[in-house]
């Protein structure tokens, strides 16, 4: 349901949006290269194979337990703790009331805009990275569940057969929404959008009750729960415990369906394709591409528009078939009873690692830059300054982003290291079914350190 509404949205309104994009403020400036591409590439590439090499003489099942397993509790502070979860409810709240009004009515200038600033380096950058840091607050958070809490809801069963694809639906939907429409441009717009999205999102939890609607159907719920399992802050049983991080992406219950392992993969694919087109050989493509695709389309901005999500739509189809072959492929080399589906399943957590990876390495710069803004807008949202602070992140960021690419990956490769032996009892079969997993984690390497090293752009077309 949630996903044809955002298509009808998406169709109803294509020939009215080709006036801007939503990814201006996500695009920082990159130095050239010191060194070949191709060498960078290759450099990158080879460590996830050495390191992949390396976890594989680590056989000793009980070190790995112990490693995964290890964990510290931290003080309880039960006194006050239902106060700062409705003070967070009511700030969720506020900041969504907030950020429709001053949508419609504040400033249309967007590093002005507490609209568009608490969106983007509110939401889309600054609270992930909280989340995979150090915990998820989404549900402390997430007004539209405030919202549907006090309401008369659970009118209707949520369709079991559903499960998270209306949330795998919904993120795709909203990437391109951000993509084609100038949200991070046009406060009024973005406005519009998150008007649409709380009546989808709000109706959905009444219908359903907000138990099943934000555990299964909503993209933002879904994507904090899944990067809250790579923070190494996590809450068991009402006490908080400190872990390695990424320890609990050995978890078997947090991939159960094909939809978990499609929303996963939807998360790699939609920074690597955000990431891509705002680069000069992403430009260049869309270009190409609309200059020899005519479609009977006379107007430019409309075929744009097919192209840049026939692009999309055949980039998410490519990575999601790739680890599907991986997972077939584990089992054909590892000989084992366990079937290809069970398998994905198993594999696809430690990938929450590589998005945490890929997403730090592409919004920390942008969150940095507009902190300032968003906290100048914050203090006086009714009247922010006309010219706000934006930094310029120092020239070490760009190595930062690619560490955390490296780093990502390496977390990922050790979590799968430790599933295969969970999953199988042979040591050599739990070695040699990693192998198809980390090929694609080396393609997906190289792919992102590729997309790094290209100079920015402005999609074209869409501004």
């Amino acid at each position: 349901m949630q996903f044809l509404a955002w298509v009808a949205l998406l169709l109803f309104f294509v020939d009215t949006v080709a006036a801007g994009n939503g990814l201006t403020l996500s695009k920082q400036s990159r130095d050239t290269l010191a060194v070949p591409q191709w060498l960078y590439l290759a450099t990158g590439g080879a460590t996830i194979g050495a390191s992949a090499l390396l976890a594989s003489f680590v056989t000793d099942r009980a070190f790995i337990q112990d490693l995964h397993s290890w964990s510290q509790t931290l003080p309880t502070v039960e006194r006050g703790w239902d106060s700062l979860a409705w003070i967070g409810r009511s700030l969720g709240v506020a900041a969504l009331v907030l950020s429709i009004f001053l949508g419609f009515t504040g400033p249309q200038l967007p590093t002005a805009s507490l609209t568009i600033l608490l969106t983007f380096a509110g939401v889309r950058a600054g609270l992930p990275i909280a989340t995979y840091f150090v915990g998820n607050v989404w549900p402390a958070l997430n007004p539209w569940q405030t919202i549907a809490s006090i309401l008369p809801s659970g009118f209707r069963e949520y369709p079991h057969a559903l499960q998270r694809w209306p949330a795998v639906g919904g993120l795709l939907v909203l990437v391109l929404v951000e993509v084609i429409f100038p949200v991070s441009a046009v406060p009024s717009i973005l406005a519009m959008a998150i008007l649409i999205y709380s009546t989808i999102t709000i109706a959905g939890a009444l219908l359903f009750g907000p138990e099943s609607w934000f555990d299964n159907a909503d993209p933002l719920s879904v994507l904090f729960r899944l990067y809250g399992a790579v923070a190494p802050i996590q809450r068991e049983n009402g006490t908080l415990q400190v872990k390695l991080p990424g320890s609990d992406l050995r978890n078997a219950d947090l991939v159960t369906d094909v939809s978990d392992v499609a929303f996963i993969i939807a998360l790699i694919w939609e920074l690597t394709y955000s990431g891509f087109i705002t680069t000069s050989a992403g430009a260049t493509t869309i270009e190409t591409l609309v200059g020899i695709t005519s479609l009977g389309i006379v107007n430019v901005e409309t075929r744009a528009i097919l192209v840049y999500t026939l692009l999309f739509v055949c980039g998410y189809a490519v990575f999601l078939g790739a680890y599907w072959y991986a997972g077939r492929l584990s089992r054909r080399r590892s000989g084992t009873y366990i079937t290809a589906r069970t398998i994905a399943f198993q594999f696809s957590p430690p990938l929450l690692a590589i998005a945490a990876g890929y997403h730090f390495a592409h919004y920390a710069g942008l969150f940095v830059s507009l902190s300032p803004a968003l906290m100048m807008a914050l203090t006086s949202p009714l009247s922010p300054p006309a010219n706000p602070l934006i930094l310029s992140p120092p020239s070490w960021f760009e190595g930062l982003g690619i560490a955390s690419v490296l780093i990502g990956h390496l977390f990922a490769i050790w979590a799968a290291h430790a599933v295969a032996y969970d999953l199988f009892s042979s040591r050599l079969v739990a070695v040699r079914s990693q192998y198809p997993f980390i090929a694609v984690m080396i393609g997906y390497t190289v792919i992102s350190l590729w997309i790094i090293s290209l100079p920015g752009a402005i999609p074209p077309y869409l501004s």
